[in-house]
C-alpha cells in the first residue's frame, strides 16, 4: 500500500512538474511557408529594440503590438551593452534581453532574435563595442582571429542567456539571425559559414536565417539557411528574389519593411504617410508572405549610443538624434499614430474567420511639468578629473574611454598669429584660450581649421571634443576611433605635450553644483527641481539651450541640439515621481540660460 502510494505520489509530481513546463513546439521550412507543429503560420511582425524602450515600460508596448494585430517581435542584441569592457558582461536592467522575451512570450508573441554581432540599427559603431578598436590588426566582419575570438567569446554568453528561450525548447524565439545584411559589406561564404556554427555552438540550434537588401541577397546569403530580403514589398520580387537564392523554394519572409526612415542632426524630420503603404502590407499579407516592419516602434536611443552615417565624397558625417521616433506605427512614447490605426485594419482584414483583435488600449496620460529655474551650476573646468599626459593627443580608445566628451589641454608659448588645425578631429571641438571660447569645429560641415591669435607669454590651448556616435555603416566601420585621432598643428607645426582629462559623463553623482553666476559661453552643467503633484509621460522643450544632455533623476535622457531637427526630450513616467524631482542639463554652447520649459508634446520638426 505504502509503495502504491509513493508510485502514485511521484506520477502526480512529474505530472504537476510537466504542467509548469511552458509546451514545445515545432517550427520548420515549408516550401512556400512557415510551418508551425506543421501547420502554416503567417509572421506578422514589427521590429522593437529593449534597449531603446526603458524596460518599465516594455509590457505596455508589447501590448501595443499585440493590440496592432502583430504576433511577433524582432529585436537586435547589442554587443557594446552587453560586454561594454572585454570579459565583462552586462545582461540586468535594461540589458535584461531574456527578460524582455520572456514577457513577449507571457503577452502572447513570438519573437524572431538578431543577435549578430554588427547590427546597424543607427546604433553606436554599429553595435561592436569600442575597445575592438583596441585591439592591434583586428577587422570586424572578417575571418580574422581576434576578431572571431572576441566574437565566439559575446555569442557564447549570449547564448547561455537566450539559447533556452528558443521554441523548440518550450520558449518563444522563431527563428535566429546570422549576421545582418552582410551582402552590403562582403561575399565570403566561409566567414557566413563560420557564424553559423558558432550560433550553434553557442545553443542556437534551431531555426537560423540571413538578411540582405535585394541587391545584395546572392552575395550574403548562406546556403542551407533561409535568405530573407530586406527593403521590398513586391509580392512578385519578393518570391523570385528567394527561390533564386533557395533551391527554387520559400517560404518568403521580408525581413526589414521600411514604412518610414530615421533623422540625423541638421537635416528635415522624415515622414512618410501611411497611404502610402496599407496597399502593399495588404498585397503583401495576401500573397501568404511573412512581414517584420521596421520599426513597430522605434522609441529613444539614450545617453551616448546613437550612431552615424558616413560615405567619402558622396555625403558628410551624419550623427543620428536621440529620439528614434522612426515616424513608426507607435510614436516615441508608445502611443498609436494614424498608421497604427491603418495598419491595424489592413491586418484585421487576413485574421482567421472569427479572430478578433484586442482593444486598443487609451492614449497614456500626458502633463506638462512646471517651468525649471536653475539655482546650481558647475563649470566643465571645474570637473575635471586626473589628468593622463602624453607627448601627442591621444584618441578615447587610446584613453581607454568609450564615450561621451575629452578635454585635451597643451601649454604653448603665445604672441604669434596662425591656423590651427586639428587633423582628424572626431566629431566636434570646442577651442579655448586661456579659459575663453574661441571657435568651434564640426565634423559635419568638414572643419578642422581655424585663424587664431595668441596672446603674449604661455598660452593655455584647451580643445573640448565630443564623440557625437561611431559610424555604424559601411566601410568606415574600420575607421572609427574618436577624439583628436592624429594631430594638432599650429602654422603646419605639431603641438606637443597634452593632458587629458576624460568626462565620460556615465555618473553624475560626484558633481559639485555652485550658487554662483558663471560666465556665458563656458560649457556648464545646472541642477534644479521640480515638484509633481500628479505625474505622466511629458517632453522638455530644450529649444533655447544650445548643446548637449539632460539627466531627470539619474536618467539620461539623450542628447539635445538647437540645430534640429528634434527639439524636445521624452520624458517618460515612470522615470518621475510625486513630490521633488531632479535635473541636470549639461550645456556645451552656454548662453546664460536658466530656465528650461516643459511641454505635452514632441517637437521632432523645427531646424535651426
Amino acid at each position: 500500500m505504502k509503495r502504491s502510494i509513493l508510485i502514485l505520489s511521484c506520477m502526480l509530481s512529474f505530472a504537476l512538474h510537466a504542467l509548469s513546463q511552458p509546451a514545445s513546439h515545432s517550427f520548420a521550412l515549408g516550401d512556400s511557408a512557415f510551418l508551425l507543429d506543421g501547420k502554416p503560420l503567417q509572421i506578422i511582425s514589427g521590429e522593437i529594440h529593449y534597449p531603446r524602450v526603458h524596460k518599465e515600460a516594455w509590457r505596455q508596448r508589447l501590448k501595443m503590438a499585440k493590440a496592432m494585430g502583430l504576433n511577433t517581435v524582432s529585436t537586435y542584441v547589442f554587443w557594446n551593452l552587453h560586454e561594454p569592457l572585454k570579459g565583462q558582461y552586462d545582461f540586468t536592467g535594461n540589458n535584461n534581453v531574456a527578460e524582455f522575451v520572456r514577457i513577449a512570450q507571457e503577452e502572447g508573441l513570438w519573437v524572431i532574435l538578431r543577435p549578430s554581432p554588427y547590427v546597424c540599427a543607427e546604433w553606436e559603431f554599429g553595435g561592436y563595442p569600442f575597445w575592438l578598436q583596441k585591439e592591434k590588426g583586428l577587422i570586424v566582419r572578417s575571418k580574422e582571429t581576434q576578431y572571431l575570438e572576441a566574437y565566439r567569446n559575446y555569442i557564447n554568453a549570449v547564448g547561455k542567456q537566450l539559447a533556452p528561450l528558443q521554441i523548440n525548447h518550450g520558449g518563444n524565439i522563431l527563428m535566429v539571425q546570422i549576421e545582418n545584411e552582410y551582402g552590403s559589406y562582403g561575399s565570403d561564404k566561409d566567414y557566413l559559414d563560420i557564424n553559423r556554427k558558432m550560433f550553434i555552438d553557442a545553443g542556437f540550434d534551431g531555426l537560423l536565417y540571413t538578411c540582405d537588401p535585394a541587391s545584395d541577397v546572392v552575395k550574403g546569403y548562406l546556403p542551407g539557411l533561409l535568405p530573407a530580403v530586406n527593403g521590398l514589398d513586391d509580392p512578385k520580387k519578393v518570391k523570385s528574389i528567394i527561390r533564386q537564392n533557395h533551391d527554387g523554394k520559400g517560404p518568403y519572409m521580408i525581413a526589414e519593411w521600411y514604412p518610414a526612415w530615421f533623422d540625423w542632426w541638421g537635416t528635415k524630420h522624415h515622414t512618410v504617410s501611411p497611404d502610402k503603404y496599407t496597399a502593399a502590407l495588404d498585397a503583401v499579407l495576401s500573397n501568404g508572405i511573412s512581414i517584420n516592419m521596421y520599426m513597430f516602434h522605434g522609441g529613444t536611443t539614450r545617453g551616448f549610443m546613437n550612431g552615424a552615417n558616413y560615405k567619402k565624397n558622396i555625403s558628410p558625417y551624419e550623427p543620428q538624434i536621440s529620439s528614434y521616433d522612426y515616424d513608426a506605427p507607435l510614436d516615441e512614447a508608445g502611443n498609436t499614430t494614424e498608421k497604427f490605426m491603418q495598419f491595424r485594419a489592413v491586418i484585421q482584414k487576413h485574421l482567421p474567420a472569427g479572430q478578433i483583435l484586442p482593444a486598443v488600449p487609451e492614449k497614456k496620460k500626458v502633463i506638462t511639468i512646471p517651468a525649471i529655474n536653475f539655482t546650481k551650476q558647475c563649470s566643465v573646468f571645474d570637473h575635471l578629473p586626473s589628468a593622463i599626459s602624453n607627448t601627442t593627443a591621444l584618441s578615447f580608445e587610446d584613453l581607454d574611454q568609450a564615450y561621451g566628451f575629452v578635454l585635451y589641454r597643451s601649454i604653448t608659448d603665445g604672441n604669434i598669429s596662425g591656423v590651427l588645425k586639428i587633423k582628424d578631429l572626431r566629431d566636434y571641438g570646442i577651442i579655448f584660450i586661456n579659459g575663453k571660447k574661441v571657435a568651434v569645429l564640426d565634423r559635419r560641415l568638414h572643419q578642422d581649421s581655424i585663424a587664431i591669435d595668441l596672446p603674449k607669454g604661455k598660452v593655455t590651448l584647451d580643445i573640448l571634443v565630443e564623440n557625437m556616435g561611431r559610424i555604424n555603416y559601411g566601410e568606415d566601420l574600420l575607421k572609427n576611433k574618436k577624439g583628436i585621432t592624429e594631430k594638432v598643428m599650429l602654422n603646419n607645426n605639431e603641438l606637443k605635450d597634452w593632458k587629458m582629462y576624460g568626462l565620460p559623463f556615465n555618473d553624475i553623482a560626484s558633481v559639485l553644483f555652485k550658487t554662483n553666476e558663471l560666465v556665458k559661453d563656458i560649457p556648464v552643467l545646472q541642477k534644479g527641481s521640480f515638484e509633481l503633484k500628479t505625474t505622466g509621460d511629458t517632453y522638455l522643450d530644450m529649444s533655447n539651450f544650445g548643446k548637449g544632455i539632460v539627466w531627470v533623476n539619474g536618467h539620461n535622457l539623450g542628447k539635445y541640439w538647437s540645430i534640429g531637427p528634434q527639439q524636445t526630450l521624452y520624458l517618460p513616467v515612470e522615470w518621475m515621481h510625486i513630490g521633488s524631482n531632479e535635473i541636470v542639463v549639461l550645456d556645451l554652447l552656454n548662453k546664460g540660460n536658466h530656465e528650461l520649459k516643459g511641454l505635452d508634446h514632441a517637437v521632432l520638426d523645427e531646424l535651426k
